[in-house]
């Protein structure tokens, strides 16, 4: 068989591959991101790439591309076969733009929760580190006092800190007789501390010299589209560093369904653990080296994700996650090092996985609920993690409740033609002159526009469902007399932004279909939240707090959110918003033992319900298929506003004519 090269630009990374390989398959080995929702099933069309030179097989034409793309040299990179060498470029809207991940902003008109602070613990007495470094001065061994290494450190902790019943790792013991030696019998010891009442403490490390200032704990979202992480100092409670990156397998598939999918095939779920597991090294690599510090006075690391992440994680087949009965391998997970896995810290270092509730309510929802501290309140409390699925916990400390809906990936770019991950060009803010219909677009970074993120989408819609360009079947008003309402191939869309005025050569617009995948999604949404308030015996009213958390969650906007129907009309003063809620459960875990102790107490109060077999969540979700809802009574607001249009939209029509 032909071998051939394949150039990606503008990476400048070059690969050989086998005559007849799929290029996305190629710019994956290559370690060169494509956007591809799909998962590389050639049905979103976001893949778009540019032959330079060399020939790709005739796979590569789709009817997602237009003819006038096709002769500039666009392909679909999920069907394209490779049948020379080739150079191949990357155009900016299939790129991955990291950069937004990591800008530090705080949401305009939104409240914060107020989260737990270590001052809060050592207030409450709740600060009780997991693991514990202690500075010890042995006496040197002679003649006459030859006992073992390990017998005079273990003595010594009993006799002088009141430490029994210690256990030790084989890694220390092969560090032990060295390290005593470097600094003269002065050594510092890192305690590892049971979660569980009447476990054993275990030394897990010894370092020379006095070290008890350099303790510090790694605290890991994983999700789905990106990783975060946070490098936390354990004797101040600080952050040090944080940062964010995309998960490495989105390469692989945009939701948890095709990425189980990609994992049943041969060597798919090794590939997704080892990609994870380069993110993750990736960030932890990021945070060390930003805050300066040294990777051997890490102590400890939590993980919190969803089902999925979290069995990819540790390399657990996936596949019945999505099959009927829907069932996850663990709900809890039993305690290992970090460098079990290849993780890269110190081989001493514990890693704590949070536990998960059932196949699609994961460690990120129960580290969520407990960093908000949703368990530790008397407020009957409505929490909900917005993105590809949204996930709902209602309850307070004497009981919770919770149930996952299937989003779709709508509000964070996928099945939306021109939808994109928040990133530098996305459009992000919308308004329109509601007598020339023009529209006003602001994106990230304030830059020529080169797709839509989530949140925009949100507002492009209410904006149009207000102003009357779309009706409350997500249908755009077809006689308004202006050009940036048209038909393309069988679709009617509207213009946002003409080609000379964008980043990628071609008009951005948003089309009925797009709007269709918004009301279905948040139509997931606002039924799931009904239908759980409904077994609970509850209606909105009742709900004391809200909170809304992931990084979707912070940056929408409550009033277009509820004008297109994804949250209930409610008090904005009601609604908080916690940001990374499984980045703060992670960390809180991080910082005491007690926390960690409450994880068990928390997984077994939460009680999951299975949408899909509650029989009330159809006729709620199909009431949900329209702007707001088919029920305008539920949105008094909205209908009086709407109302008030009306005659707006009455001398629009007589100044057109």
């Amino acid at each position: 068989m032909n071998r051939y090269s394949v150039l990606f630009l503008p990476h400048n990374k070059k690969i050989e591959v086998d005559e007849g390989s799929l290029l996305i398959q190629a710019a994956m080995d290559a370690g060169v991101h494509i956007n591809a929702s799909c998962g590389g099933e050639g049905i979103c069309g976001k893949c778009r790439v540019i032959i330079e030179e060399g020939r790709v097989g005739a796979e590569g034409f789709s009817e997602k591309l237009s003819r006038e793309d096709i002769e500039k040299g666009y392909r679909l990179a999920c069907l394209s076969k490779v049948e020379s060498d080739v150079t191949v470029r990357i155009p900016i809207e299939s790129k991955i733009d990291v950069s937004v991940l990591n800008l530090q902003s705080v949401p305009r008109k939104k409240a914060r929760i107020s989260q737990m602070n270590f001052d809060d613990l050592k207030e409450q007495g709740l600060f009780f580190p997991p693991v514990e470094k202690i500075y010890l001065e042995l006496p040197e061994p002679t003649h006459a006092d030859n006992k073992s290494d390990i017998s005079r450190l273990i003595d010594h902790l009993r006799a002088n800190h009141n430490e029994h019943q210690l256990q030790i790792t084989l890694q220390t013991m092969r560090k032990t007789p060295d390290v005593m030696r470097e600094e003269d019998f002065k050594v510092t010891v890192t305690i590892e501390r049971p979660v569980r009442d009447g476990g054993r403490s275990r030394i897990i490390n010894i370092q020379a010299g006095d070290t008890r200032e350099k303790n510090y704990a790694i605290a890991i979202d994983i999700g789905t589209t990106t990783v975060y992480g946070q490098l936390i100092d354990l004797i101040t409670g600080e952050a040090l560093a944080e940062y964010g990156d995309f998960n490495g397998q989105i390469s692989y598939g945009e939701d948890v369904i095709t990425r189980i999918m990609y994992a049943e095939k041969p060597e798919g779920l090794k590939r997704l653990h080892t990609v994870i597991i380069l993110t993750i090294n990736k960030v932890v690599g990021k945070i060390v080296k930003k805050a300066g510090v040294t990777i051997d006075d890490v102590s400890s690391m939590t993980v919190a994700g969803n089902t999925t992440m979290t069995q990819l994680l540790m390399e657990i087949n996936p596949k019945y996650i999505r099959r009927a009965p829907y069932v996850p391998a663990a709900n809890l997970y039993p305690p290992f090092r970090a460098s079990d896995i290849d993780i890269a810290v110190g081989r001493h270092v514990p890693l704590l996985v949070y536990p998960q509730i059932s196949s699609y309510v994961g460690g990120d929802i129960v580290a969520g609920v407990m960093g908000a501290g949703i368990y530790r309140t008397d407020k009957l409390t409505l929490y909900m993690d917005i993105g590809t699925n949204a996930e709902i916990v209602i309850g307070n400390q004497e009981w919770l409740t919770c149930a996952a809906c299937s989003a779709g990936p709508a509000f964070e770019g996928g099945g939306v033609k021109f939808g994109m991950r928040a990133a530098q060009g996305a459009i992000e803010d919308f308004s329109i002159d509601p007598i020339t219909l023009e529209p006003m677009n602001i994106t990230i970074g304030s830059v020529r526009p080169k797709g839509i993120c989530g949140s925009g989408l949100i507002n492009i819609v209410a904006t149009l469902l207000e102003m009357g360009v779309i009706d409350n079947r997500g249908k755009l008003n077809r006689d308004l007399g202006t050009d940036r309402i048209r038909e393309v191939e069988g679709v009617w869309e509207y213009v946002l932004a003409w080609r000379e005025m964008t980043q990628i050569d071609r008009d951005i617009a948003i089309t009925e279909t797009d709007i269709d995948n918004l009301i279905r999604a948040k139509g997931a949404i606002y039924s799931g939240c009904m239908t759980l308030l409904e077994e609970v015996g509850l209606t909105m009213d009742a709900i004391e707090q809200i909170i809304l958390a992931g990084g979707f969650g912070s940056c929408v906007d409550l009033e277009k959110a509820m004008t297109i129907g994804l949250l209930p009309e409610i008090d904005t003063e009601k609604v908080k918003f916690i940001g990374n809620g499984s980045l703060l459960g992670a960390k809180m875990s991080s910082l005491t033992n007690t926390i960690r102790k409450d994880v068990g107490k928390v997984t077994a109060m939460m009680t999951n319900f299975e949408l899909s077999e509650t029989a009330s969540y159809m006729d709620n979700y199909m009431a949900a298929l329209f702007l707001p809802h088919t029920s305008i009574g539920n949105f008094p607001r909205l209908k009086e506003r709407m109302e008030a249009n009306r005659s707006m939209w009455e001398s629009r029509k007589s100044l057109r004519k």
